[in-house]
């Protein structure tokens, strides 16, 4: 039996349960269907065929979780800390113990490659533990000292939130945003992407058989336009945390204008990667092929641009496409597959749109460019590389969100600066350089909240992970979570006799 027949077969018996019964909210620690009776199909990329029927929430439904996230929240704000740390904890030794089933789950429901999401439930309890451990200080301020007076700062939980995450790794991104939601102390309604809902059920029954108290995490499935918007306007949420499109960020806070919510986004991207002369080309190369082809190219810091100096240009572009040309696209399951099917057929048809205009606009393809016939005939695209290019074609200025880098070359670091800026994103850029001093002067010239040099994108969970302009309002990671997560109280305590305004005496 070949190993993508083995992965075939255990998907299947994991996502049995899914096939069997509609996928319901979890509300208050119950099983609850839509208030109308509404569900919705959930299809795999793979062969495009359903894989579940899940309940479409409507406003009735949310207002139901959102008042047991305000019921739990009293109790669970409460907790001390170092409680909080345990049940995180064990929260995670469960997410270790089905990391199998999670990914197997993923890869059907989003297509991933199974090389990426098998590690994707690892990185998600890795999540739960770095947040458990900074529960116990949470409430922690500082001590401000000033002539005749003290300045005691601590910090509470801000209330019910509710948390929107994307279709693209759902299981990872809820886990990065529920896990220091919970260690602040607040209560969590959570409303995952309706395209691969399916591991956000698995999730918040590991974080209940963990131990963690009915109401502290909700889950309602559903739509923007009816699950979405109730969430962001419903005065008992206190909060929005939201990854995906720049385009509904700015409709999430139009929403939750109306209540004064504070709202967090990690939005779009059209991120580059710049590669000078003196680099070291060989992984530089290796670098810029695997942000734009791992995970479909389906990831807000994917280096979609590829900004390389004029003297190299031809060399390096070469050196991309030849590893291009050799990357599988093919079934999630098959642990050789890259490249997997792409999330929805609309999805799809917007990646090859986008092919299409870099066609028309004149860049030249030089690898891939269209769809590829893959296994169960889903939703498959190659991996494809625009060369000729300029900065000014909307494939080098829109986010495609695929498989699809567009190379240009720079004359100057001023230039290479002025490009890189030159979009409507500022997510991530990447720096492939060796002059130490050029290094630092044009990472600080960046537009963007995030710069990796001589590196591809590897994450330090303390460090602040988050954009500028359309990609992004606030920071996660670390200590950095908690500002958004918890409100900061400053208790001023006299300790000298000062004199006090007399008035009316």
């Amino acid at each position: 039996m070949s190993a993508l027949t083995d992965n075939i077969g255990k998907a299947s018996g994991y996502l049995k349960r899914f096939t069997d019964r509609p996928v319901l909210h979890r509300i208050a620690g119950e099983d609850v269907a839509a208030s109308d009776g509404g569900t919705f199909e959930t299809i795999s990329p793979i062969d495009l065929k359903p894989i579940a029927k899940v309940a479409r929430g409507t406003a009735v439904d949310v207002d139901r979780a959102a008042k047991a996230a305000k019921a739990a929240f009293p109790a669970w704000a409460a907790m001390p800390g170092d409680k909080r740390k345990a049940l995180l904890h064990k929260i995670a030794d469960a997410i270790v113990a089905r990391a199998e089933e999670i990914a197997f789950v993923e890869c059907v429901d989003t297509g991933q490659a199974l090389r990426f999401m098998s590690k994707a439930a690892l990185r998600g309890a890795e999540n739960f533990r770095f947040f458990a451990d900074l529960a116990p200080g949470a409430r922690d301020g500082k001590t401000l000292y000033a002539p005749g007076q003290i300045n005691l700062t601590s910090r509470a939980p801000v209330g019910p939130v509710g948390i929107i995450t994307p279709w693209n790794t759902p299981f990872m991104l809820s886990t990065w945003k529920i896990a220091p939601a919970l260690a602040a102390g607040c209560t969590v309604v959570h409303k995952p992407a309706e395209l691969s809902p399916l591991t956000a059920r698995l999730l918040v029954e590991i974080a209940e058989e963990a131990g963690l108290p009915k109401g502290v995490w909700n889950l309602v499935n559903g739509f923007g336009e009816d699950a979405g918007k109730a969430l962001t306007e419903h005065p008992g949420i206190k909060a929005i945390g939201f990854v995906g499109e720049s385009r509904t960020g700015s409709m999430i806070m139009a929403q939750g204008a109306a209540t004064l919510k504070r709202v967090h986004f990690e939005l779009g991207g059209k991120n580059p990667v710049i590669v000078f002369a003196d680099a070291d080309l060989e992984r530089a190369a290796d670098a810029a092929v695997f942000m734009i082809y791992s995970l479909n190219g389906e990831r807000c810091t994917s280096s979609s641009r590829l900004l390389v100096e004029a003297s190299i240009h031809d060399k390096f572009v070469g050196m991309v496409a030849e590893r291009a040309k050799r990357i599988k696209v093919g079934h999630p399951l098959d642990p050789e597959t890259v490249i997997g099917p792409l999330i929805h057929p609309t999805h799809e048809a917007k990646v090859l749109n986008y092919i299409a205009i870099g066609k028309s606009e004149g860049a030249t393809v030089a690898v891939g460019g269209g769809k590829v016939e893959g296994p169960g005939g889903g939703c498959y695209v190659g991996a494809t590389l625009f060369s000729n290019a300029r900065n000014t074609m909307r494939i080098a200025q829109e986010e495609i969100f695929g498989p699809v880098l567009t190379a240009i070359p720079f004359a100057t670091a001023g230039e290479a600066i002025s490009l890189a800026n030159d979009v409507p994103y500022g997510l991530a850029a990447y720096l492939w350089i060796n002059d130490l001093a050029r290094a630092l002067n044009v990472s600080s010239a960046l537009d963007a909240g995030m710069v990796w040099v001589n590196s591809e994108n590897v994450r330090h969970l303390p460090a602040p992970f988050g954009g500028v302009k359309s990609s992004g309002i606030g920071r996660d990671g670390g200590d950095w979570s908690f500002d958004f997560y918890m409100e900061t109280k400053n208790t001023a305590i006299a300790t000298a006799a000062h004199a006090i305004p007399r008035l009316g005496g």
